[in-house]
């Protein structure tokens, strides 16, 4: 649910905070006065496509965010989506901001993010359902996913047996691909295969060779270094060692007559040992050094070609060395194609039947749901104010040429607007009042439907002047609709029709003044008489008259 929106230097609104409630809350204002901009800026919020030209002018960047009350059933796949791209949850709500400017970015809960991640979020968020929708983004698989929502299908494995089935499909085209081609990639997976394979590899050699060559071209340096501190510790009157065994013996001394010190004679020991183990070790380091220009230039050989490879197949020898397995198991699987080519084969069809057999059983579900929709969403329309005819038809076959991840149907609303006329798509409607008035049925039945499957709380549906075309009782007859649908979702409207405006629970008026040469929007929630004004206002125009307000109080009155 909606808590909160605000905006800065967006369009013609330098600062706007507006709080929404649930239930039904209603946007009003004279045209012009900017009702749309909020729509427009919630759709940025949920991962719209961004234009710097909604920056104010003479500001540098614009900001919108949005607090949203995660709805309940929800929780799970909100936290599981912010965790999967690092984000934290904040106990049940969700902060969302968006700055628009040369360097647009993203943010949830205050956590850099991508515009991506908010279209992840918007289907358990909100959303919107302007006037003019259907002609622009009703296609096929719009359509499809609607009948989908309201059957609470799930298309994870149809999806999944889809992808693996494509896979195997993938594998045997690239196997059959034309002998001209085969034979040309067969020559560079040879090539690649005895280049590799003659430079017999090893895990990390070149890490090993790298230090291997810094000894020998330092050998005279590394010998004297070793020498010259196994001398300091261990060789010599004055060495390390020599100076530890004279301060033991004068300890020894001093124990006769102070017992304590047997404490520090034991670490003297300690310090001695560990000292003629170290110089031994350097001893024994040095002696093994050998200084060999032949055995360095090896070394340095064996690198520039392993440097060469890696140039050529790397970027890391780990890489080239996998290639090189890669290229084998090609020229294999060519060597032996006929019979991998039997065995991918095997497994297609498999893939197939499995592919096949969940698909049809989205199929039967969503024959079944239809009938079931077109029912509910036929009756809605006709509450509406209109007398038509509304059916869903489902096409498509279980024909290869039709597997999609989704299955194999096509859906199409189609729809008779006064009796006795065929039925015609429902986007192809020419009046753009009962195109409005069917998508709100439409859209009020899958949502309906669709929840009575969840225990979901109130999501958020944002109408954008979806009354557009109609008025007199098709108008009453929208707004009590909305009326109803606000009872199990958090809506928000905007309208021009004051018939709709009367069932607002929560009634917000947007104006436009100016100050000084500027222009800018407000919106503030209205209640009491500045309610019915508001209301007159849309009966009669700009000027208020005795009659709209008493008319205004009337339908105020009736559909309170």
């Amino acid at each position: 649910m909606l808590l909160e929106l605000r905006l800065e230097n967006y369009a013609v609104i330098d600062h706007l905070a507006v709080e929404f409630s649930a239930g039904l809350n209603l946007l009003t204002g004279e045209t012009g006065a900017g009702k749309s901009i909020l729509i427009d800026a919630l759709g940025l919020l949920i991962g719209e496509k961004a234009s710097p030209d909604v920056v104010r002018h003479g500001a540098d960047r614009a900001v919108i965010s949005a607090v949203f009350e995660v709805e309940v059933g929800s929780e799970k796949t909100v936290a599981r989506i912010l965790e999967d791209n690092g984000i934290d949850a904040d106990e049940g709500n969700l902060i969302l901001r968006r700055e628009i400017g040369s360097k647009g970015r993203a943010f949830v809960n205050n956590q850099a993010a991508t515009v991506a991640v908010l279209k992840q979020l918007a289907p358990y968020l909100a959303s919107i359902h302007a006037q003019n929708e259907s002609l622009v983004s009703f296609d096929g698989e719009v359509r499809l996913a609607l009948l989908d929502t309201f059957a609470a299908t799930h298309l994870e494995s149809v999806a999944e047996k889809f992808a693996n089935w494509k896979q195997i499909k993938n594998r045997i085209e690239e196997l059959e691909q034309g002998e001209q081609d085969r034979q040309r990639l067969v020559d560079l997976w040879s090539f690649q295969k005895r280049e590799i394979e003659d430079a017999r590899l090893r895990q990390g050699e070149d890490d090993r060779l790298e230090v291997e060559k810094r000894v020998l071209a330092n050998a005279e340096k590394i010998y004297n270094a070793a020498m010259q501190a196994f001398d300091l510790l261990y060789e010599g009157a004055s060495s390390t060692s020599a100076s530890l065994r004279l301060a033991q013996k004068h300890v020894e001394e001093l124990i006769r007559y102070e017992p304590k010190f047997q404490e520090a004679h034991a670490a003297l020991d300690s310090a001695r040992i560990s000292v003629e183990d170290v110089g031994a070790s350097l001893r024994d380091y040095a002696g093994g050094i050998e200084s060999s220009p032949e055995h360095l230039a090896e070394i340095e050989d064996r690198l520039a070609l392993l440097d060469h490879l890696k140039r050529k197949y790397g970027p890391g020898l780990e890489e080239v060395i996998k290639l090189g397995e890669d290229v084998t198991r090609k020229l294999s699987e060519v060597e032996n194609k006929d019979g991998i080519l039997r065995e991918l084969r095997g497994r297609l069809a498999a893939a197939g039947e499995d592919y096949l057999s969940a698909a049809r059983a989205v199929s039967k579900k969503r024959y079944e749901t239809a009938k079931k929709l077109e029912k509910l969403v036929e009756a809605e329309i006709n509450e509406l104010a209109m007398k038509s005819q509304f059916r869903i038809e489902l096409s498509g076959t279980d024909e290869e040429s039709d597997w999609t991840a989704t299955g194999f149907d096509q859906v199409e609303y189609m729809i008779s607007t006064n009796p006795g006329e065929p039925m015609h798509p429902l986007e192809k409607i020419a009046s753009g009042g009962e195109l409005s008035r069917v998508m709100l049925a439409l859209k009020a039945s899958v949502e309906s439907g669709s929840r009575k499957k969840t225990t979901a709380g109130q999501r958020t549906l944002i109408f954008d002047e979806i009354d557009t075309g109609i008025g007199g009782r098709a108008a009453e007859a929208v707004g009590k609709k909305l009326k109803a649908l606000s009872r199990t979702n958090q809506v928000v409207c905007v309208t021009h029709l004051p018939q709709i405006a009367t069932f607002a629970d929560h009634h917000y008026l947007i104006e436009k003044k100016r100050a000084g040469d500027r222009t800018r929007t407000t919106v503030r929630p209205i209640t009491g008489n500045e309610r019915t004004e508001e209301i007159a206002r849309m009966l009669s125009g700009a000027k208020v008259t005795e009659t709209s307000l008493k008319h205004a109080e009337q339908m105020l009155k009736a559909n309170a």
